[in-house]
């Protein structure tokens, strides 16, 4: 199973851009605070590089900027390519399946570091996009395993 949750804040504004068949494709990064301390008592955050398609990708362009909070779900993909020096690069990154707004635009904070994200208690309601219109369209298919099917 390939599945994660994350909540955090937006390091920059998303970046948009076009596939040759016009498929739209955002990415941005998404700060998520660790549960723990450092020695010195600071927490600590983690950057997470998000990947988000299609409509929900020109949503995500549309109404989010630095410093919105976010709550993302979707899987861990790890791709590679060789860069212009020829050497053998590796990313990791989330694919979102559905991206939620956890705040509104007005309230965005363009000054947020990653040792503080707190003061976002009290948000309005999330707005949601999903990347299908039809969220059940894979559902109700019967699927048949055997036991050459699993893996272990």
């Amino acid at each position: 199973m390939n599945k994660t949750f994350l909540v955090g804040h937006l390091t920059k504004d998303p970046e948009l851009r076009y596939l040759s068949n016009n498929t739209a494709v955002a990415t941005f990064t998404v700060a998520v605070n660790r549960t723990f301390t450092n020695q010195s008592g600071e927490r600590e955050a983690d950057f997470i590089n998000i990947v988000v398609w299609r409509k929900q990708a020109e949503n995500v362009k549309k109404y989010l900027v630095k410093g919105s909070l976010v709550g993302v779900d979707g899987r861990i993909q790890t791709r590679n390519y060789e860069n212009q020096e020829g050497k053998r690069v590796y990313v990791t990154e989330v694919v979102a399946d559905n991206v939620q707004f956890l705040g509104s635009k007005n309230q965005r904070n363009t000054s947020v570091s990653p040792q503080d994200f707190s003061g976002y208690e009290n948000q309005i309601p999330p707005e949601t996009t999903n990347i299908s219109d039809e969220p059940f369209a894979d559902f109700g298919e019967t699927i048949e395993l055997s036991e050459d099917d699993i893996a272990f």
